[in-house]
Formats: C-alpha cells, sequence, structure tokens
C-alpha cells in the first residue's frame, strides 16, 4: 500500500507538471497523436478490408479450374468436363466465361463475367440491389461504377463493340449492391454465350471451371485430384484466393506503416531532444526536489510518468480519431492506397473491427519507444547536484 501511495502522489504531481508546461505538451501531444493518427488509419483500413474481403469471397466457388500454357490462361474445351466423372464428392460443376472488356471512350476495364443461365451461385444473387440475373441473351447485370462510366444514365440500353467492331446490343435488368463493390464493382455480369460473342470464342470453349464441393474439409483433396487427371491446368481454392486478398492487403498496409515508422522515429528523436534539454527552472525543480528528500529512482518515477500520461493520452486520442476517420469517413485518407487507383476502384464500406492485435500493436510503436525516448534524459534530470544549480 505504501508504494501504490508512492506512486499515486508522484503521478498528481507529473499530473501537476504537465498542466502547468501546458503549451509545451500540448504540442507534443498534438503532433504525437497525428503521428500515431496516421499509423492506427493503416492498419485499421487492412483490418476493415481484410474483413470485407472475407466476407464477400464466401460467394466464389470452392475450386476453380483454368487452363494454363506456357505460363498463361488459354481456353479450356468443354469436354474436359468428362475428366470429373471419375471424382466424388463434387456437388456442382459450372461453366464460365469471363475476362476484361477495355471502354476506349471512356478509358475503363469492366470485368465481364459470363455464366449459364440456373448455374448462378447464391452469393451474385443475394448481391443485388434491385433487378434480377441474366436469363436470356442481351439481358446484363451492372455495377453502379459502371453504369457512371459509362453514362447510360436512366438508359437500360446500351451496345458494346465486339473485336471485329460489329455491335452487340445489352438489357440492364438489375445491378449490384454497394457493399459487394469489392468483387461486382466493375463487373459486368450477362449469359455464357453473351460472353462468349463479345469476345468471339469459339463454340464449347470456356476461360474456368466452378467447382463445388460438397465437404469443405475435402476441398483440397478435391483440388489435387483435378490437378492429377487435367495436367496444365491451374487449380485455385477458395482458401488460396482469401490468402491472396490478405497478402495484398498485409504488404501494402506493410509497406505504409515502414513509410510511418520513420515519422514515428523522427518523433522519437524529437521528444529525446526536448527531454534532454532542460530549462534553468526545470533544473532548479528538480535540484530542490532532491533537497526535500527525492531520490535519483524518484525523479526517474516523476519523468515515467510524465512520458506515460503523454503517451497514453496521444494513443488514446491518435487511435480514436483513426477509428472514426475510418468508419464514419470510410477512410478517404489511405483507402486509395490499399485499393490501388484503377478507374474504377472498389468502393466498399468500412467498419474495422475491434481487434486487440491491432491495438497492442500500435501501442507498441508508439508508446514504448516514446517512453524509452525519455529514460536517459530523465536519468540526467535526476542526476543533477543541487549546490550546482541553488
Amino acid at each position: 500500500m505504501k508504494a501504490i501511495s508512492k506512486n499515486l502522489n508522484i503521478l498528481d504531481y507529473a499530473a501537476s507538471l504537465l498542466v502547468r508546461k501546458k503549451y509545451k505538451n500540448m504540442a507534443v501531444l498534438l503532433v504525437f497523436s497525428a503521428v500515431i493518427f496516421l499509423l492506427a488509419s493503416l492498419q485499421l483500413t487492412a483490418t476493415a478490408l481484410r474483413t470485407v474481403a472475407d466476407d464477400i469471397l464466401t460467394t466464389v466457388p470452392d475450386i476453380t479450374v483454368q487452363q494454363m500454357s506456357a505460363g498463361r490462361q488459354v481456353p479450356l474445351e468443354a469436354d474436359y468436363q468428362q475428366a470429373f466423372s471419375g471424382i466424388f464428392g463434387i456437388r456442382e460443376l459450372r461453366e464460365r466465361i469471363w475476362g476484361y472488356y477495355f471502354d476506349e471512350k471512356n478509358g475503363a476495364n469492366y470485368t465481364v463475367v459470363g455464366l449459364a443461365p440456373g448455374s448462378v451461385s447464391g452469393g451474385l444473387k443475394d448481391a443485388l440491389a434491385w433487378g434480377r440475373l441474366p436469363e436470356k441473351s442481351g439481358e446484363v447485370v451492372l455495377a453502379a461504377p459502371v453504369v457512371d462510366n459509362m453514362q447510360l444514365g436512366q438508359r437500360r440500353h446500351f451496345s458494346l463493340f465486339r473485336p471485329d467492331l460489329s455491335l452487340q446490343s445489352f438489357q440492364m435488368v438489375g445491378s449490384f449492391r454497394q457493399d459487394t463493390g469489392i468483387l461486382t464493382n466493375d463487373m459486368m455480369l450477362m449469359t455464357q454465350s453473351d460472353a462468349g460473342e463479345l469476345f468471339a470464342m469459339a463454340d464449347g470453349q470456356l476461360t474456368d471451371l466452378l467447382v463445388d464441393v460438397a465437404n469443405p474439409a475435402e476441398i483440397d483433396t478435391i483440388a489435387g485430384k483435378i490437378a492429377d487427371v487435367l495436367p496444365g491446368t491451374r487449380v485455385v481454392t477458395k482458401m488460396q484466393i482469401q490468402k491472396t486478398y490478405d497478402v495484398v492487403f498485409s504488404w501494402r498496409s506493410g509497406f505504409g506503416s515502414i513509410c510511418l515508422l520513420t515519422s514515428v522515429f523522427a518523433f522519437i528523436i524529437l521528444a529525446w531532444d526536448k527531454a534532454s534539454g532542460f530549462s534553468p527552472d526545470e533544473q532548479k525543480e528538480m535540484a530542490i526536489l532532491k533537497v526535500v528528500g527525492w531520490q535519483t529512482r524518484d525523479i526517474m518515477l516523476l519523468r515515467f510518468w510524465e512520458s506515460a500520461v503523454v503517451g497514453l493520452f496521444a494513443f488514446l486520442g491518435g487511435y480514436t480519431l483513426a477509428w472514426i476517420h475510418v468508419a464514419f469517413f470510410d477512410a478517404f485518407l489511405l483507402k486509395p492506397v490499399m485499393l490501388g487507383w484503377s478507374v474504377l476502384r472498389p468502393t466498399p464500406a468500412l467498419f474495422p473491427p475491434f481487434q486487440l492485435t491491432d491495438f497492442v500493436l500500435i501501442g507498441a510503436f508508439s508508446i514504448i519507444p516514446y517512453m524509452a525516448a525519455t529514460i536517459v534524459p530523465a536519468w540526467k534530470s535526476g542526476m543533477v547536484r543541487p549546490d550546482s544549480v541553488i
């Protein structure tokens, strides 16, 4: 109890010192909070994007099969499905044609996805904001950014050029929700036959096969069997796609964090310099404390509590502002860095879940270095000789 009472008294005195030097400490607090705000915003944005990706990617098929030649994807032939007859555990096998359509007028790439009517997954059905899925030739579902970029306005009919420059007409019958934008923001969903005509593909050719597995625990096993019976194919599982998104967001947030850490260390150096440069009044105050019985360790403890209070308030303020920036302002400062600079950039709504690992990580990279930078200056202030100052 005596040690607790002593620490509380020193903490109370440290708080009074901070109030007396309020302008100096307020400047340090604001700068430190701004540095933590940027660091925390980057980490929270990455966490929110990974959460969105995990939720949206539940709609992708369990296994995707693509034919490769010379390291590049080439069309599959429809008779490849015969090789699947000896593989048990496959619940559904769907054909898909997809590719990129470049709009020369607006300079954007659209992702064209063609699926046979009735074979669209439930995830895409749930992603509709209004309308229905394509059921016959000439029907298409667009995302709102595609509609805006093509300047359709209230029109529902438009045409696209085939490779031979002939026109193919479409009617918009639905639109995707904004919160699924990480997957659908640049998508044109149409029938498989329309997609084949748009890309001038031969009859019976596909870009990939979508495989749904009855038992999720057997996805990797069935993926291995498919790779064995179809040599030269690339077999991608849902888990691999999710890991790819995690790696992309983690790499970008890590690169940004490294850049921002230079700002943190620059601030630490500034804090070291400010803590080392004692004014005559501060030196006199430390000397008086030693005269009245304070020990060196007591003065070091006083400096520790000063740094702890400033660091804690800066951390809580910077972290809170970062959370508000991501949750309520959609991380407008850092979201373009994480999503890229495409013409039709995904615009998913972000809501960062509280994760103890993020909280501890940001605190470890901010509070601990700042407090460590004040150890030597605190020791120097505790070693002052009263007779040399008073």
